[in-house]
């Protein structure tokens, strides 16, 4: 059953990985958040917090160095508290951060229902060993805190998935549009005329020659015939 849900859930991870990669362009145009869904956002984040504080509070009253069991489960399960606190301090409220200023944002999503999920399975078997080793008290004051994860976590859960349908919609309407406009004949080009014919030079007027004045001719003188 474990086995199932993992693969459940890593074909939900990779299928809302690539969705939230081919809507990414689009964000800044999307419309405003609706009311409701950021009123749904606000009650599972609510319900998230309120359990969170509590799983620290009780994890920190837990004795695990006086369950009776060897040393190594005591260090693991040590180890194992230590990882969930980080994750509780630092982690998650930096991912609900992020969602809180992107209700519908994919990836912020994604990245918080991978932390709860992350977080569902080392606090399990903190419960786990709990039951097993701790006391009464212990285990029922985690596995209260165990229900409150569950129950939030199913709830982001089924939130994750009619959000991811609502964009999936959105794509095929995006995709729809685009085939549309693709399909319509392109407008006729305009045309252009351009005259390239240039106007018949006129030939070019030569002007008139000037008359050349006659030469002037000089009359030799009468050659004196020679006396005898």
């Amino acid at each position: 059953m474990s086995n199932s849900r993992n693969i459940l859930v890593r074909s939900l991870f990779c299928f809302i990985a690539v969705l939230a990669a081919a809507t990414a362009g689009a964000q800044d145009a999307q419309p405003p958040v609706a009311y409701a869904s950021v009123s749904e956002l606000n009650g599972i984040l609510t319900q998230l917090k309120q359990t969170a504080q509590s799983m620290q509070s009780d994890l920190g009253k837990t004795r695990i160095e006086k369950w009776k069991t060897d040393g190594a489960t005591k260090r693991q399960t040590l180890a194992n508290v230590e990882s969930i606190q980080r994750n509780l301090q630092s982690a998650l409220p930096e991912t609900i951060a992020q969602l809180n200023n992107a209700p519908e944002d994919l990836g912020a999503s994604f990245k918080l229902y991978r932390n709860l999920d992350a977080l569902y399975d080392v606090f399990g078997s903190v419960v786990e060993s709990a039951g097993a080793f701790g006391s009464k008290d212990e285990f029922q004051s985690l596995g209260n805190d165990m229900t409150g994860l569950e129950s939030a976590r199913r709830a982001f859960g089924e939130r994750m998935q009619k959000l991811a349908a609502s964009k999936e919609d959105e794509l095929t309407r995006l995709r729809a549009q685009v085939k549309t406009l693709s399909a319509a004949p392109p407008p006729p080009p305009k045309k252009i005329v351009v005259d390239d014919t240039e106007p018949p030079k006129k030939p070019a007027k030569k002007k008139p020659a000037k008359p050349k004045s006659p030469a002037t001719t000089t009359d030799a003188p009468p050659t004196a015939s020679p006396t005898k």
